[in-house]
This record gives C-alpha cells, sequence and structure tokens, in this order.
C-alpha cells in the first residue's frame, strides 16, 4: 500500500486513519482489539484518538479510548508498525484543559501511561487555546520532543489566522512546527477546510488528516430519515445532515457507488482521498463488516468526472 507523507515530520503513513473515538465506547475492548487488528493486518498504520474521548459517557473519566489502545500494543507488540496519535487540550473536567506548559507536560504523562508506550508519534492540540501565548505551547512541545516523548505535533480545529500564527512562530523562535492538522471535512462538511485553510495546508506542506470522513455515519446511506436516528448511539449527531442538501449528496453516492460496485460510504471516502489538500481522513468502525468496507475504499479510484459529480452534488 502506497504511504503517504504526513508534512514533513519524516512519518508516513497509509490512506485511511482509525478514529479511536469508539474505542471503549461503542466497541467494548475485545471487539476494539479485533477492529485493531484487522485494521493493521490489512496494512494501514495510524491510529487517532485524544485524552478526552469519552468523557461524554455517563461514568467516563476519559482515557478510556488510550487504555483501550494501550491494552492492545501490550497485548499485540510491535509498536513500530503503528503510527499512534492522540491529543491534549479539551475539557477533562476540574478546569483540566487548556494548552499551557504546565497541562501539556503533566497530561503527556497520563496519555504515555494509558497508551502503555514511551512515546506519542503525533501529539495534537486538540483546540486552540486564545488564552495560552503560541510561544508557550510550542515551547512546551519542543521539550517533549527533546525528551523523546513526542515525534510530531500536529493542530486540530484551528482556523487558518492562528495555524499561520503558529507556523510564524515556529520559524522566528526556532520552535517545531504543527506538521498536521485536524480538521471537519467530509463531502457534506467542505466549507472549514475548503479555502484560506486547505491553500495554507498546502503552501506549507501540512498533513491533513480531516475528521468525521463519514459525517457520523450518514455518507453510508444509514441514516435516511430521522426514524433511522435510533439505529446508533451516535444517531443525534447526524440530524443535521437530513436536509434537502443532504439528501441530493446521498443520491450521488447512491448513483456512483452503484456504478462502481461499491458502497456510499467507500465512495465518500474515495472522494477525499481524492482531494490534494488531504492526507488520510479519519474514519471509525464498530464491527469487522464496517471496517473491511472501510478499508476497501483505499482501492476504489474515482475519475474526474465522478469527483466533479459530487461536488456538484454536495456544493
Amino acid at each position: 500500500m502506497r504511504k503517504r507523507r504526513l508534512g514533513r515530520s519524516g512519518i508516513e503513513i497509509a490512506p485511511i486513519v482509525f478514529g479511536g473515538n469508539v474505542f471503549g465506547w461503542t466497541a467494548d475492548e475485545r471487539t476494539s482489539h479485533a477492529l485493531l487488528d484487522r485494521f493493521v493486518d490489512a496494512g494501514f498504520d495510524c491510529i487517532d484518538t485524544a485524552d478526552v474521548y469519552s468523557t461524554w459517557v455517563p461514568g467516563h473519566q476519559g482515557g478510556e479510548s488510550e487504555t483501550v489502545i494501550g491494552s492492545w500494543l501490550k497485548k499485540r507488540g510491535g509498536r513500530d508498525k503503528v503510527v499512534i496519535a492522540t491529543k491534549v487540550g479539551s475539557p477533562m473536567g476540574d478546569g483540566r484543559k487548556g494548552l499551557s506548559k504546565g497541562w501539556i507536560a503533566e497530561e503527556v504523562e497520563h496519555s504515555l501511561r494509558r497508551l502503555q508506550t514511551d512515546y506519542i508519534d503525533l501529539y495534537q492540540s486538540h483546540r486552540d487555546d486564545p488564552d495560552t501565548p503560541v510561544e508557550e505551547v510550542l515551547g512546551a512541545y519542543a521539550r517533549l520532543i527533546e525528551q523523546g516523548k513526542v515525534r510530531a505535533i500536529g493542530a486540530s480545529n484551528f482556523t487558518a489566522e492562528r495555524l499561520a500564527e503558529s507556523l510564524a512562530a515556529s520559524a522566528r523562535h526556532g520552535l517545531p512546527r504543527y506538521e498536521s492538522l485536524q480538521p471537519i471535512y467530509n463531502l457534506y462538511d467542505r466549507s472549514t477546510l475548503e479555502g484560506p485553510l486547505a491553500e495554507l495546508c498546502l503552501k506549507e506542506e501540512i498533513g491533513v488528516i480531516p475528521y468525521y470522513g463519514l459525517a457520523a455515519g450518514f455518507l453510508t446511506g444509514k441514516y435516511r430519515s430521522e426514524a433511522d436516528l435510533a439505529k446508533s448511539p451516535r444517531g443525534n449527531g447526524v440530524k443535521k445532515y437530513l436536509t434537502d442538501r443532504g439528501m441530493r449528496i446521498l443520491a450521488a453516492l447512491d448513483g456512483v457507488a452503484s456504478a462502481k460496485k461499491a458502497t456510499p460510504g467507500q465512495v465518500a471516502i474515495a472522494w477525499q482521498l481524492k482531494k490534494p489538500f488531504v492526507t488520510a481522513p479519519i474514519a471509525s468502525a464498530t464491527s469487522l463488516a464496517q471496517l473491511d468496507e472501510l478499508v476497501a475504499a483505499a482501492q476504489l479510484d474515482l475519475d474526474p468526472a465522478t469527483i466533479l459529480r459530487l461536488d456538484q452534488a454536495s456544493d
């Protein structure tokens, strides 16, 4: 499988990233381990998670996803064969949040312990922290890189202006730069990334690993009416896509999928892989059947006319 460069970090990853938000939530530990085994055995290698996954579940404290990945790493071995990406900065309760140097230094130790590893391949700012100077944030990451605890850093949910400011600070002060960006992006949610942000990433050679690649499952065609929302615990997050535009997108996906002998979800991921500013979309699965469908998307080649058809349907 041909890998793609993650910015200028020297890290290369397969073209689909497994979204670990489901681990310890909609996929229990046993199922999660089976999914990770199948994902890696299929030739993929990058797993994305965050310290905050899954604080939204009653009784959870955060760190559940990292803990599941850590137990899998310990059981399977081969740490050097996978790329582990996690994040810091989202609220963990009791005021623990943000990107201050103190919190980054403290929370990285918790993530390393949960992941049962001595280094993180890609450590990401989960969201911008306007209350902490950019130089302080990057300086904290510089120390982690010097200590060998982090290989490269990335940003998530940053605007073009704030990402540019961070890149300028890195150059000005000789500090590590963000090598990746994790924005929301899919056939429905296009406006955040397309435009100035994508242009900046192309210009500065920033790797882009978008989340919500399947729009919380909507682009698989699983949800076509409000009655379908009860099919999954994630159903409530799909309601916003049940619009005329959403139905137009599904119709286009159905047409392409039929012509290509594929599924709508595979087409949605393959569409992203044709975008010059996308390195590897992030997508999740909670069953082996879903995962097999997902990884097959990397082999689906869409011609320019098909890309245009999908672009126009989702305009």
